[in-house]
């Protein structure tokens, strides 16, 4: 069981947890001298790359490419586990894997709701750029 914020102990399963604690911490010790610096600029790339992503999920849905969906799906999921973004990355897995296997078709609500979650990826994560 994961806590979203430990302050609150609002308890969460890790599936469900938007950011895990744990991976944010492992990021600060990479670089524990820099009052939090690497760990900013990690964020950072990651907030100004993910959008990029999201936008080739959706046009390569609409275009049909499943191979390059397939990429934006991968990339995602492996920047997502990186930041430690686990509700991020469970759904891009989750799209990586349906197109492998299924397709596009029906994607597409999947889609947005990685696009909500981003969202509320962004706003936990900002909260370390402050």
């Amino acid at each position: 069981m994961g806590f979203l914020n430990p302050e609150n102990a609002i308890p969460m399963s890790t599936t469900d947890i938007l950011i895990d604690p744990e991976a944010i911490e492992n990021l600060r010790a990479l670089n524990p001298d820099d009052a939090d610096g690497f760990l900013r600029d990690l964020i950072s790339i990651f907030l100004e790359d993910t959008p990029i992503r999201l936008d080739e999920l959706r046009t390569s849905l609409s275009s049909g490419d499943a191979q390059k969906f397939t990429r934006a799906a991968h990339s995602i999921k492996g920047s997502s586990s990186n930041m430690g973004a686990t509700r991020l990355r469970n759904l891009a897995e989750k799209l990586e894997h349906s197109s492998k296997k299924e397709g596009l078709s029906g994607l597409a609500g999947q889609v947005e709701e990685i696009s909500g979650i981003f969202d509320l990826t962004k706003s936990e994560l900002q909260k370390f750029l402050n």
